[in-house]
């Protein structure tokens, strides 16, 4: 186990929350409610975007959040998405063999010891 200060050694470390993701019946309304009662910086997309941190209502039946049923999805921004994703296999974590690439930097998805499913994202180099 690392001890702190240890973090410059190894790569493959969460450094933040990159955003939280839920379902919702009604995706726009929510969002609406959100950005009218609480003043979130609500897109049309029905997401928002807070310092590096994102916050996104998804459909009611999105495929996003795996094939499970759970409601919600937390994004961890991470330092080195490969190097992440070699942690979580030798730790025996299921992890995605998908890697997507896009002008926000690069994601993957694995699951967590119950089976709730998490995404990595290392940000691109100019977020």
């Amino acid at each position: 186990m690392l001890k702190r200060g240890d973090r410059g050694r190894e790569k493959g470390h969460v450094t933040g929350i990159g955003g939280v993701f839920f379902r919702a019946q009604g995706r726009e309304a929510l969002a609406g409610w959100y950005r009218d009662v609480l003043g979130l910086p609500v897109t049309d997309q029905a997401s928002a975007q807070l310092g590096s941190t994102v916050w996104a209502a998804f459909d009611d039946d999105t495929g996003y959040f795996g094939p499970n049923r759970q409601e919600y999805m937390v994004n961890y921004r991470v330092d080195d998405l490969d190097a992440a994703m070699q942690r979580l296999r030798e730790a025996g974590a299921t992890v995605s063999p998908e890697v997507q690439d896009d002008d926000y930097g690069r994601f993957a998805w694995a699951e967590d010891p119950e089976g709730i499913r998490f995404e990595l994202w290392q940000p691109a180099a100019d977020a």
